[in-house]
């Protein structure tokens, strides 16, 4: 195994100089989208009301394990599913969510309302062939949250990280948070590694609407799988 340090960046196009880039667009940060505040009226009339999920989950990392290979093809009440044939990947994300284009990202889903809230997946070559070959779940998550998925300027915190299995495919799912000086964001990260690709998918909230939204973000966690193409 890999140490943290060791972590090939050069294989997954990440780094300089074989250090990994400070703010590599990996995900939708705050500075990247609208932060216009939502109103009251807008929370209490707005489309909201209409996304009620109908489905109840448990925490995610005890669902994680749970996960079928036609999950992400289901039809979830509140969800609409994503199939990327060309680069084989297929998620969930809450129904309301625009996609929206972001230089540095393969797919981008955001809610209009809340910046914060969204889901960006990225796709990078790399000549490993399983995610362990990067090492253990909690040295990959550190990593990647330090110098990839949070701004320098940023305090971070690993919260939980864990391993599982779908139809033999090993994946890495953790929880994390990020504190800016305006807002703290709380996200969920899943990645791994199949034909010759190196996936990850992020998703997260303020943490003031952590409560209200950790139940969807966990299901767009949950529904995320990588075929082969």
């Amino acid at each position: 195994m890999l140490s943290l340090q060791q972590l090939p960046c050069t294989q997954l196009g990440l780094c300089t100089n074989g250090q990994f880039k400070k703010g590599v667009p990996f995900v939708v940060r705050a500075e990247q989208v609208s932060t216009a505040p939502s109103t009251t009226l807008q929370d209490k009339v707005g489309r909201r009301q209409m996304l009620a999920t109908g489905v109840t989950i448990a925490p995610w990392l005890l669902l994680s394990h749970q996960k079928s290979t036609a999950f992400a093809a289901e039809n979830v009440k509140g969800f609409l599913p994503v199939t990327d044939k060309t680069d084989g990947y297929s998620f969930l994300y809450p129904f309301g969510w625009q996609e929206v284009a972001v230089e540095g990202q393969d797919k981008v889903f955001k809610d209009v309302i809340e910046p914060l809230e969204n889901v960006s997946v990225n796709v990078f070559p790399t000549n490993k062939e399983d995610i362990r070959d990067l090492g253990s779940p909690q040295e990959v998550a550190e990593a990647l949250i330090k110098k990839v998925l949070s701004a320098p300027t940023q305090k971070t915190k690993l919260l939980t990280a864990a391993e599982h299995e779908v139809d033999g495919k090993a994946y890495y799912t953790f929880e994390f948070v990020a504190q800016a000086p305006n807002f703290t964001r709380h996200a969920l990260s899943t990645i791994a590694i199949g034909n010759g690709k190196f996936y990850t998918l992020t998703t997260g909230a303020n943490e003031r609407r952590w409560g209200k939204m950790k139940d969807k973000l966990s299901m767009v966690i949950d529904s995320f799988k990588i075929f082969k193409v």
